[in-house]
């Protein structure tokens, strides 16, 4: 199977439904979802059946635009408080992630600026096109990104990656993994990809491996306590990650145990890059520090992938989603604009950022 054939998240040809692969069942079952409801939509992304921080901004634009076209109304300004109402809604699910508010605030931007002079089914058919540029737009960022990558691979290198930041985590590509998606676009096959399981949710070994797998590299799947040894048997020439949002300083959060990626890549010598779209990059925080960082369910550490609890009953459980990673560990943040070095806001500056 052809990942890049996979949809991850998708408007139906009639433009009623939101159409998600729901990444809760891979590897074992390829399954996609119809939903046009906006607490479905929520619950989606919630429950990460749609995850990655692109992935979620398209999914929420477009879930703005069905709550949009399912207001039953011809007054605007009840339209766009119903709109505002459920942009909100959708706002709450995941607050680590900048990709969200980012998609959201930008749809109700085509209402803000558009409202006077236009009709309530104009202003639905403006929402469809935003949304559907965020999607397009999404796309050609994670090429560029890929193509940038590239350039800092060589052949038989062998790269490590933390999560899944993969096409399953965007439009189409991914971000972390674009680099390698390029590198088999030119035609290279010696590439060798370590894919950290990433407890306690298992991205990188439900849904890293099965991607690079099913696109033919050579993928080996390690447990997060396994990067260190790697490293050290020099296994590993390079790190990519994704991130869900990036600080003026270059400080960045991604899913929990990336920081310590960079510890190891830091005392090993290896180079740091983290894949940013620049819809990642809150130049409004200026450090990790002002970072809200998601707390998950304990459920998830004690019992969820076992066939029976693995924890003591009532031991406490702490179950961040993320973590942040400082920016003095980074090597470089790859943009679509391009590859920005320390000191990383004056190079966000120069990008225009």
């Amino acid at each position: 199977m052809d990942p890049l054939s996979l949809d991850t998240v998708a408007l139906s040809q009639d433009k009623q439904k939101l159409i998600i692969l729901d990444q809760t069942l891979l590897p074992g079952e390829v399954k996609y979802l119809a939903l046009s409801r906006i607490e479905d939509i929520r619950e989606s992304i919630c429950a990460l059946r749609v995850r990655g921080a692109p992935a979620i901004g398209v999914a929420a634009a477009y879930g703005l635009y069905l709550a949009a076209a399912q207001t039953d109304t011809q007054d605007l300004d009840v339209f766009c408080a119903a709109v505002h109402t459920a942009k909100e809604r959708l706002n709450s699910a995941r607050p680590t992630a900048v990709n969200l508010s980012w998609a959201l605030e930008r749809m109700e931007r085509v209402i803000l600026e558009g409202r006077s002079g236009m009709t309530v089914p104009a202003l639905i058919a403006r929402l469809l096109q935003e949304a559907e540029a965020i999607h397009s737009e999404d796309i050609a960022i994670s090429r560029s990104i890929g193509r940038l990558g590239l350039g800092l691979l060589r052949h038989g290198d062998g790269i490590l990656t933390h999560c899944n930041a993969g096409t399953l985590a965007t439009a189409k590509y991914g971000t972390a993994l674009a680099p390698i998606y390029a590198a088999l676009e030119d035609g290279w096959t010696d590439l060798r990809v370590y894919c950290d399981e990433t407890r306690p949710l298992l991205q990188g070994a439900r849904l890293t491996a099965f991607e690079l797998q099913s696109a033919g590299v050579d993928t080996t799947l390690i447990c997060d306590n396994m990067a260190s040894i790697t490293m050290a048997r020099g296994k590993v020439d390079i790190v990519f990650v994704g991130c869900d949002r990036v600080c003026a300083n270059g400080d960045f959060a991604n899913k929990v145990g990336t920081s310590g990626v960079a510890i190891l890549a830091r005392h090993y010598g290896i180079p740091f890059y983290v894949c940013a779209p620049s819809s990642t990059i809150d130049m409004g925080l200026p450090s990790g520090d002002h970072i809200v960082i998601e707390e998950r369910a304990s459920q998830e550490v004690t019992e969820l992938w076992y066939a029976r609890r693995m924890a003591p009953e009532g031991v406490k459980v702490d179950n961040p989603a993320f973590d942040v990673t400082d920016h003095t560990l980074v090597t470089g943040i790859i943009t679509e604009k391009g590859i920005a070095y320390p000191p990383f806001s004056l190079a966000f500056q120069q990008f225009g950022f």
